[in-house]
């Protein structure tokens, strides 16, 4: 892995660490408004047994309960485990892209 690659994990591991301190006191995570403004939208599997990350708003078939925070969270978690694939975690950082440390390297 290189050191970018690193910065990366850590950058959204950070974040995500920030968003649940955010839902914690009852403020609105920076996820949940990636999510609404259309950025990302994370989903329920067609088998109801998994979730799913895309970018960009997605027309569904029929209309989706929307996936509780602490799920989200721990979804993206287990995504980045392992170092996580590059994509997805430009996509995931892509939430935070106003925060200082953001790079613009890490642009999709």
């Amino acid at each position: 892995m290189t050191d970018d690659h690193n910065d990366l994990v850590a950058f959204v591991r950070t974040r995500l660490d920030e968003d649940e301190q955010r839902h914690a006191q009852q403020l609105l995570p920076y996820l949940d408004e990636a999510e609404r403004r259309g950025r990302i939208r994370i989903m329920r599997t067609d088998d109801g047994q998994g979730l799913h990350l895309a970018a960009g708003p997605l027309a569904a078939r029929e209309e989706r309960v929307p996936v509780p925070f602490p799920e989200k969270v721990t979804y993206l978690r287990r995504e980045i485990s392992d170092g996580g694939d590059p994509d997805t975690l430009k996509l995931i950082a892509s939430v935070y892209a106003g925060h200082a440390d953001w790079r613009p390297e890490w642009e999709l």
